[in-house]
């Protein structure tokens, strides 16, 4: 997955990729494999090179894309988007009489639906919540509109690119 962080103010390309607890995270084109393993909500135990972290990870607000997450007493702002996301919200706001599709964005499980079939819904209100390495996302709506389907049940397993709402 190909993301872009800002930490501390410097906009930095990181692409992800999980294996179990195994992740492998390429930041500004340098590899770092990591164990990452919850040892409690919010706090994330990192191994790498024979060496044990302990992650503190706090989404102040309701946005889940900011975090504020402290390792070895030191506090980093960080703001994670998904370029393909903001492309995908971008067309869809120049489309306001188009259908988007709500999509999974890693293999996951469905831990929470938000809302029914049939449900009248603002941009940005959340949808589904999939879960993912012990970290939950909320996927969101990208226009105002009605929602017309739900393709998933609380409790099933979901693939990157999985269909899981449409919105119109």
């Amino acid at each position: 997955m190909k993301l872009t962080a800002e930490i501390a103010g410097e906009k930095r390309e990181l692409v992800i990729e999980y294996d179990g607890a195994r992740v492998v995270a390429e930041i500004d084109g340098r590899r770092y494999e990591v164990e990452a393993r919850a040892s409690q909500p919010g706090v994330y135990l990192l191994l790498a090179d024979s060496h044990v972290y302990e992650c503190h990870v706090e989404h102040p607000g309701k946005n889940r894309e900011s975090a504020e997450v402290t390792v070895s007493g030191q506090v980093y702002a960080i703001t994670l988007t998904d370029p393909k996301r903001l492309r995908s919200a971008q067309s869809t706001d120049s489309q306001t009489n188009g259908t988007a599709q709500i999509v999974a964005p890693m293999p996951g499980k469905v831990v929470r639906i938000l809302v029914e079939v049939g449900a009248e819904v603002e941009a940005g209100a959340g949808l589904i919540v999939v879960e993912a390495m012990k970290m939950q996302n909320e996927m969101k709506s990208p226009k105002i509109g009605k929602v017309t389907s739900i393709s998933v049940a609380e409790g099933a397993t979901v693939n990157a690119g999985d269909v899981l709402a449409v919105v119109e």
